[in-house]
């Protein structure tokens, strides 16, 4: 099995990985049935954690510490659970929000858990030109730098939108299981090598006027 060791983590299995690259998940996304009508004003009261402002969002806002999460909880029973780094994480919180619930006298259930959105980010270490790859992939890609300085770009399969920045920042999006986020990225990855920034080197008697001229000092042009 090939193996490559990233500075700082634990080695990486280039079979499945052959970037040699992981991306880290950030935000797990996923909603749960507590199968039960709530009143959300009586929850707001009795729950201390919890925040409630109808005029602003029609939901409880509720956020416990382990794991760091965020449920939103609606009149209906449904929840949204935000915030957990895994999708083990992101369970367990769903299971403790719905205890509390039930400990607030609600006939709370865990009905259809389901991850909806799983999002990623990695750095390629290497700055890219968005520009050319706007162009050579544009069935694909948007990028208007004047809105937004990241590249978007729509992969078909898996279908993963990602956001990818000329420093080599990529942030994935749009996965239900994290292999969709390994899967996209490796699709990718050719592709950013390929419009990889080349730096060059200029050398002057004026000390001043060394070093890399390959990063362009505005991000929205490319070199």
């Amino acid at each position: 099995m090939a193996e490559a060791t990233l500075e700082g983590s634990e080695p990486v299995d280039l079979s499945k990985h052959p970037s040699g690259i992981i991306p880290t998940l950030q935000n797990i996304v996923s909603t749960v049935n507590l199968d039960c009508k709530l009143d959300l004003k009586a929850i707001a009261l009795q729950a201390r954690n919890a925040e409630y402002n109808p005029k602003r969002f029609a939901a409880v806002i509720m956020r416990i510490r382990e794991p760091k999460t965020t449920a939103l909880i609606f009149a209906s029973g449904k929840m949204v659970c935000t915030g957990a780094k895994s999708e083990q994480q992101s369970k367990l919180a769903a299971r403790k929000y719905a205890r509390i619930i039930q400990k607030l006298g609600f006939p709370a259930k865990f009905k259809d858990f389901k991850i909806q959105n799983i999002v990623g980010s990695c750095d390629v270490k290497f700055p890219i030109r968005l520009e050319g790859l706007a162009y050579s992939h544009g069935a694909f890609s948007s990028y208007e730098p004047e809105l937004f300085p990241g590249l978007i770009y729509r992969m078909k399969q898996p279908k993963i939108v990602l956001l990818i920045f000329v420093s080599g920042k990529i942030v994935l999006t749009g996965a239900k299981v994290r292999e969709e986020t390994y899967t996209a990225f490796e699709n990718i990855y050719p592709v950013l090598t390929e419009f990889r920034k080349v730096q060059q080197w200029i050398n002057s008697p004026d000390s001043q006027l060394q070093g890399p001229v390959g990063f362009c000092h505005l991000e929205s042009r490319d070199c």
